[in-house]
């Protein structure tokens, strides 16, 4: 049975936020991160299964110096900072802040250990609480921008935890699972149509209300052509018709930079899933199960997702026409608290289904600024702007991700040839 993950009391030794919005949003946030984690032994927190992946144990402690680092000696008289090299050993790529250990390298770390790590947190999270709570009314106006960024830097990495964890799992014969769950039950999948959407010029990116990360403006016009969109995303049964059609084997297909990895041997099938005497499995958070084929496929890459849309006669998406039509479906799916841990089949019903939650899909456009951006000043600044580079942007939120952390402008963003992202498409085509 799929638990939902319910929102966490506070952490122990901190009174309850009462009616202070932004506390409560901190501390809660705090401790589904914990919720997240107290299941793993230590020996689960401390390895790392590629350089791509971090540690549980170090995702904890980043998200935890990102508070320290950018709100608490800042802002907070007399903090002392816990540990004085912690800033060297949790720094991701922030070259404003300073030196940091070597990213592959993460995995030696056997020190602090899980223990020092959780009560790295506690200092942290009680700190922040007592600033949150004791603030004056001009520096809580100044610091509670900085807060919601740390939130949300938070929440990518819990996503970002259940995607490292599931990468580290998928490399033991022993199949351990995060956590057990009923393997999926025969379905079949809500049949296959494409949305009409009339061409003209509209406008895209975040309008300023809400928060929005900073790659998500200026908000701008575009010009799109009359396109069609899938009602849902692409499913594993289609996915092994492709296969089953050759779909690795066929160049013609693929782009070159692909194509190199399927000849290097690379590709072969979605990434974690296995051939048995019974057919394909695959390897999730609930273990090795049967593959659910009403369900999207995940774990592609940007390369396989363009050769099956090649395959199928169609294309994928631009990040415009995604955006668009996404703008006329609320925010809703299958998010982390639904406990399911894995995409599900799409909903019977007509229009757009799946478009948030589930997987995150691939698009056609490349991670680049759009018109008139301009990277913020300082260490923050570093957010975003400075991956506008070779990357693939991807949209919508997947299983892993907390509910309320996407909305329609949201930009992820991937290496093309990345594949242990709960990543899957949705296919478009030019309208007729």
């Amino acid at each position: 049975m799929n638990v939902p993950f319910s929102r966490p009391a506070p952490a122990p030794g901190i009174a309850e936020a009462g009616a202070d919005r932004l506390l409560a949003r901190f501390l809660g946030t705090r401790g589904l991160s914990e919720t997240l984690t107290r299941d793993l032994h230590p020996e689960d927190q401390t390895v790392q299964s590629m350089p791509d992946c971090s540690p549980t144990k170090w995702h904890l402690a980043h998200v935890s110096w990102f508070f320290e680092t950018f709100i608490l000696i800042p802002h907070l008289a007399g903090y002392v900072p816990a540990h004085p090299q912690f800033g060297y050993l949790f720094n991701s790529y922030y070259e404003a802040a300073g030196a940091r250990h070597p990213r592959a390298a993460r995995g030696l770390l056997s020190r602090p250990t899980v223990a020092e790590v959780t009560a790295y947190r506690h200092h942290v999270t009680d700190a922040m609480a007592r600033l949150l709570a004791a603030a004056a009314p001009p520096l809580r106006e100044s610091v509670a921008p900085l807060v919601e960024i740390g939130i949300q830097h938070e929440q990518q990495h819990q996503e970002l935890i259940l995607m490292d964890i599931l990468n580290l799992f998928a490399q033991s014969p022993l199949h351990p699972a995060y956590r057990p769950a009923e393997p999926p039950r025969p379905e079949t999948a809500a049949p296959l149509a494409f949305i009409d959407f009339p061409g003209g010029i509209f406008e895209i990116g975040h309008d300023g209300a809400g928060f929005a990360y900073d790659n998500e403006g200026p908000r701008h016009q575009v010009l799109l052509r009359p396109f069609r969109l899938a009602s849902r995303a692409v499913t594993n049964a289609e996915w092994l018709a492709f296969m089953e059609d050759g779909g690795y084997s066929r160049p013609e297909l693929w782009l070159a930079d692909g194509w190199a990895r399927v000849r290097a041997g690379e590709y072969e099938a979605p990434l974690y899933w296995e051939r048995g005497a019974d057919g394909w499995q695959a390897m999730s958070l609930a273990g090795l199960c049967p593959l659910d084929l009403a369900a999207p496929v995940v774990h592609v890459s940007f390369f396989e997702a363009d050769a099956y849309a090649r395959w199928a006669g169609r294309r994928l998406p631009t990040e415009a026409e995604w955006e668009v039509a996404a703008q006329t479906v609320p925010v809703s799916g299958t998010f982390l608290e639904s406990g399911a841990l894995r995409p599900l089949p799409a909903p019977a019903g007509e229009g757009l289904t799946q478009m948030f939650g589930d997987v995150w899909e691939w698009t056609a456009s490349p991670y680049a600024p759009y018109p008139g951006y301009r990277a913020a000043p300082g260490a923050l600044g570093e957010y975003n702007g400075k991956f506008m580079s070779s990357q693939m942007v991807l949209r919508g939120g997947c299983c892993a991700t907390p509910e309320g952390h996407v909305r329609a402008t949201y930009r992820n963003f991937f290496y093309p040839h990345q594949r242990w992202a709960f990543a899957g498409l949705r296919l478009a085509e030019d309208a007729q």
